[in-house]
C-alpha cells in the first residue's frame, strides 16, 4: 500500500480519509508538520517564501489554491511541480463579473440609495441588451463570462494576447483594442497578470472608452494603473474586484468614485471547497497510480 503525506492549509476542508494517506495541516508559516511531505495544498492567498518552504519537504507538488501564479518564482526546486487551481474558481469568478456588469448598467447603485432614504424613484438605465461588451482575456474565466453572456443579446467582442479565429468567430488582439475601445458600452478584463497585460489599463485605455462605458476587473489589481482609475472615475463605471494595493486604504479614492468596489472576492462561494476538494483528490490519486498531476503550470 502506497503511504502519502498530504499538508493542508487550514483555508480548506479537504475530505481524504483513504487507507495509506496521512493528512496534516499546515499554516505554511509555522515549520512543516512531517520531514517529509508528497502533496503541499497551498493557501489560498500565496506568500513569497512559499516555494522556499514547501521545497524543503522534498514536496513533489505544491497545490495552489488560486488561478494565478504570478507570485510563484519560475526557478523552481528540482523535482517540485506547481499547480494551480484551474477548475475551482472559473465560475465563482464569471458569476461576480455578471453581477458587477449587472449593477453597473442597471444602475442598481441609485435604487440602493432612493431604498436607504425611502424614496420610490423610477429612472431608465443602459441594461445590457444590444449592448457591445469587450471581453479581455479567454482562458477559463473569460470563457466562462463569454457563455454567461449570450443569454444577454449583447454583442461580445472577444481580446485575446493573440488574434485567430475559432469556433465561436473572431478573436481579436490586444493591438487590436485602441480601435475597439471607443465602441464598447462595457470592457471585462480577465487577463492573467503577465509582462504583457500589467499596466494594460492605463490613461491610453482608459480614454479610449467613452462617457458613461463600464470597467469591469476580475483580473488582478496590477493589470490597472490605481491614478488612472481614480482620474477617468467621474466619467466611467468602474466596477473593481481587484485593486492595487490590496486591501486598499481606507482613505484611497476610489472608494468614493468607484460604482462598486468588491474585496477580491470573486472566487468566494461555497462552490470553491467542493471543487477543491475534488482536485485535491484528482492530484491524489495520481500521484498514486502514477499518473502525471493536473493543472501543472510551473516545474516537471
Amino acid at each position: 500500500m502506497t503511504n502519502v503525506t498530504i499538508a493542508i492549509s487550514p483555508d480548506w476542508t479537504i475530505d481524504l480519509n483513504i487507507p495509506g494517506i496521512t493528512v496534516l495541516e499546515w499554516d505554511f508559516k509555522t515549520p512543516p508538520p512531517a520531514d517529509h511531505i508528497d502533496i503541499a495544498v497551498a493557501p489560498h492567498v500565496t506568500t513569497p517564501d512559499l516555494v522556499e518552504r514547501v521545497a524543503e519537504t522534498g514536496a513533489k507538488l505544491l497545490q495552489l489554491g488560486s488561478i494565478g501564479y504570478d507570485g510563484i518564482p519560475r526557478d523552481l526546486p528540482e523535482g517540485l511541480a506547481v499547480a494551480n487551481a484551474a477548475s475551482v474558481h472559473e465560475t465563482a469568478t464569471a458569476e461576480l463579473a455578471m453581477a458587477s456588469l449587472l449593477y453597473a448598467a442597471r444602475d442598481l447603485d441609485r435604487a440602493r440609495e432612493a431604498q436607504v432614504e425611502a424614496r420610490w424613484e423610477g429612472y431608465y438605465s443602459a441594461g445590457l441588451a444590444d449592448s457591445t461588451i469587450i471581453l479581455v482575456g479567454i482562458g477559463g474565466v473569460g470563457s466562462a463570462i463569454a457563455q454567461r453572456l449570450a443569454p444577454f443579446e449583447t454583442n461580445v467582442i472577444r481580446v485575446a494576447r493573440r488574434g485567430r479565429e475559432d469556433m465561436y468567430g473572431t478573436v481579436y488582439s490586444f493591438t487590436d483594442l485602441p480601435e475597439l475601445l471607443p465602441t464598447a458600452d462595457a470592457v471585462v478584463v480577465a487577463v492573467p497578470l503577465t509582462e504583457s497585460t500589467e499596466n494594460m489599463v492605463d490613461d491610453r485605455f482608459l480614454s479610449a472608452m467613452k462617457d458613461n462605458a463600464i470597467l469591469v476587473n476580475v483580473a488582478r489589481g496590477k493589470v490597472a494603473v490605481t491614478d488612472a482609475l481614480v482620474a477617468h472615475a467621474d466619467r466611467l463605471r468602474l466596477a473593481l474586484d481587484v485593486t492595487d494595493p490590496e486591501p486598499l486604504p481606507n482613505d484611497h479614492p476610489l472608494f468614493e468614485k468607484a460604482t462598486l468596489i468588491t474585496p477580491h472576492i470573486g472566487g468566494n462561494t461555497q462552490a470553491m471547497y467542493r471543487r477543491m476538494n475534488r482536485l485535491v483528490r484528482k492530484q491524489v490519486g495520481n500521484f498514486i497510480s502514477g499518473e502525471p498531476f493536473v493543472n501543472v503550470v510551473l516545474g516537471r
